[in-house]
This record gives C-alpha cells, sequence and structure tokens, in this order.
C-alpha cells in the first residue's frame, strides 16, 4: 500500500470534525530534484536526533471487538490549543495502528520514569502486551488507560497525514488528566531510557 493509500485507509473511519480555525493559504510547493538531495547516513541521522531527549507514551485503543490494542510511542507532541489537538508519528508498517485507525480513536498513556519495562512489552510486536498491565477504560473513548502513568489523553482520530515512512496521527482531545503531582515522566535519551534530576 503506498503513501496515499495508507492515508486513505484510516481516514476511511474518519469522522469529520467541524473547526472554528480557518486554513490558511497554502504555499506554493515543488518538488525537491534528486540532484539537489545531501545524502544523510541513517546510522547518522539516529545518532543526531537521538541527542534530542523525548518523553515515552503507549498510544491505546479498544478494538472493534473490545480487545485492546497499543504501541509505545516517542514522537508524541501538542500541536494545537483552539481546537486541542495533539500528534503521534507510527510507522507505516505498524500492525497495530491499523486497529487503532479502525477504532477512530485513542488515548495517549505519559509513561512514569519507573514504567521502563512495560514500554518496552509494548514495543514488540505480536505479543500479548496487556497480559498482567492494569488500567480502565478512559472517559469518552473507551479506550485502555494505564495505571500509574503521569498523565492520559483521550482523543478521537482527527487526520492523518503522510510523513516519508511515517503517519503523522492528529488527535482532537476530549478530555484528560494527570497523575499524582511528584510523579516523574520517562524519558528517552541517546537509545536508552533516563528520568529527570533534581
Amino acid at each position: 500500500m503506498g503513501h496515499a493509500g495508507a492515508a486513505a485507509a484510516a481516514v476511511r473511519y474518519l469522522r469529520p470534525v467541524p473547526s472554528p480555525v480557518e486554513p490558511l493559504p497554502r504555499p506554493e510547493l515543488r518538488c525537491v530534484r534528486a540532484d539537489e538531495r545531501a545524502p544523510v547516513d541513517p546510522a547518522q541521522f539516529r545518532r543526531v536526533l537521538g541527542t534530542f531527549a523525548t518523553g515515552v507514551t503507549v498510544i491505546t485503543a479498544a478494538g472493534p471487538d473490545g480487545s485492546p490494542a497499543g504501541f509505545a510511542c516517542q514522537s508524541f507532541c501538542s500541536l494545537s490549543l483552539d481546537p486541542p489537538l495533539v500528534a503521534f508519528m507510527v510507522g507505516r508498517t505498524s500492525t497495530t495502528w491499523p486497529r487503532i485507525a479502525r477504532a477512530g480513536a485513542f488515548c495517549v498513556n505519559v509513561l512514569a520514569e519507573e514504567q521502563g519495562e512495560l514500554c518496552q512489552a509494548f514495543a514488540v510486536s505480536g505479543a500479548d502486551k496487556f497480559a498482567g498491565v492494569e488500567h480502565d477504560a478512559a472517559p469518552v473513548s473507551g479506550s485502555p488507560r494505564l495505571d500509574g502513568v503521569v498523565a492520559w489523553i483521550d482523543c478521537a482520530v482527527h487526520a492523518v497525514h503522510t510523513g516519508g515512512d511515517h503517519l503523522v496521527v492528529v488527535g482532537r482531545v476530549h478530555a484528560l488528566g494527570a497523575g499524582e503531582p511528584g510523579a516523574r515522566p520517562l524519558l528517552f535519551h541517546r537509545g536508552r531510557f533516563t528520568g529527570l534530576r533534581d
């Protein structure tokens, strides 16, 4: 399935949401020719981008049959305050994303610094990721809300865009909350988990 096909497959399950924000005029775009592209070594790309510390999340959804789906995701960010939007990036080869797309909704679970093993469990493909994992239902979407997280954000899928070998998924926030006041987030930096220091 090509880029357009992947996005179209996701969009089939989306419900239109009216937006109070008027779109800006689109800039004129042109394709970059092959002879204009500077070669970037993939290993160097990973090494340099790995210096940017990120939080770690687990994106979850309740499948049509009620079974939970989820995957570990460090490519997550806030996007807009009005309307309230967030975004995450997922590989186009992900086997979990189609289940989340069919649900049309998801919950972002921001992991606490002691949840590194939980993150690793959700990073494995094909395993029963929810075995022994305590969770309840997020209030609007019913997506799994994991116990012990620093924060959770309950969303409907708002838009899906292609971005190279990934999809950029935009979520409209319908409910959110934070955990214990002193909870510290799990961070990922230079290929390993870390945490905040005093």
